[in-house]
């Protein structure tokens, strides 16, 4: 379960629009909460908030502040998150009964629990760049020794089109990004539909890289405590066509959300930078 950023002086009450707040069915939020979507949103609200801090640095270094703080916590609020998640699910499930008794089934067993712990526990672990090398030096090894868990992961990637999968969120993110800048003048004059479209497929190779590069590492320490047969239902239940149903309306949850996050992004960076022309 994976999935992956008005001129005015007073961007601090910057609120977002995109993601409202939805009436969604009581099983959406029982899925939500087997799958923990709660603390995954936490630590993606945390990457989130380190990426936003880059974010300043690269394009208005020392100028960003308790400004821009105050947009990336609106844009960031899980809460907010939360609802936008749960409504995005309720959408990519319609009345799909199946794969909602497929999430549950899986995700709600022991083992299911189990794996979702471990996915949360790990990405939050990544957070610390100490652990992030760590990570990528025990991938490298075992992926060398050509191992049975290195073999495992890939055939798990591979399961869940994981890398396509997360390029693909990645590019529409960035095109979000671009056209939030566009439509508050980060660009100064708005930047073409197919101007915005080519510099974000001319990302596609270092993105698809920078994918692979955090996947495989992130995959192998989360999965380390599983046993192979545990790993092995799981790359198991994603080959069937109920866990390739159950990924994609995860995957295009998350793609909704961050989508949109993403182009507030962009929307709040074009205002900071115009609030520093003035």
């Amino acid at each position: 379960m994976l999935r992956s950023l008005i001129v005015c002086v007073v961007l601090s009450v910057f609120a977002p629009h995109g993601l409202q707040a939805q009436v969604v069915q009581p099983q959406i939020s029982e899925l939500s909460v087997t799958l923990h979507i709660d603390a995954l949103l936490d630590v993606m609200r945390a990457e989130g908030m380190e990426n936003g801090a880059d974010l300043a640095d690269d394009m208005f270094p020392g100028q960003g502040g308790a400004a821009w703080t105050a947009a990336l916590t609106t844009i960031y609020d899980q809460q907010r998150l939360q609802g936008a998640f749960d409504a995005a699910l309720d959408a990519a499930l319609a009345d799909d009964a199946a794969t909602r008794a497929a999430i549950t089934d899986f995700f709600g067993s022991a083992l299911g629990q189990k794996i979702i712990g471990l996915e949360v526990v790990a990405r939050r672990t990544l957070l610390d760049d100490a652990a992030t090398t760590a990570a990528a030096k025990a991938w490298e090894t075992a992926l060398a020794a050509k191992t049975s868990r290195s073999q495992q992961i890939e055939r798990f990637s591979r399961a869940n089109d994981l890398i396509e999968s997360n390029v693909m969120g990645a590019l529409n993110a960035n095109l979000a990004f671009y056209r939030g800048m566009s439509a508050k003048g980060g660009f100064g004059d708005p930047m073409p539909q197919d101007q915005m479209i080519a510099q974000v497929w001319a990302q596609e190779a270092d993105i698809r890289t920078q994918t692979a590069d955090w996947l495989f590492p992130f995959l192998m320490l989360a999965y380390q405590p599983l046993t192979d047969a545990e790993l092995q239902t799981y790359i198991d239940f994603s080959e069937t066509a109920a866990g390739k149903n159950v990924n994609a309306a995860i995957f295009a949850a998350f793609d909704t959300v961050f989508t949109q996050v993403s182009q507030d992004l962009g929307q709040a960076a074009a205002q900071q930078m115009a609030a520093q022309e003035i």
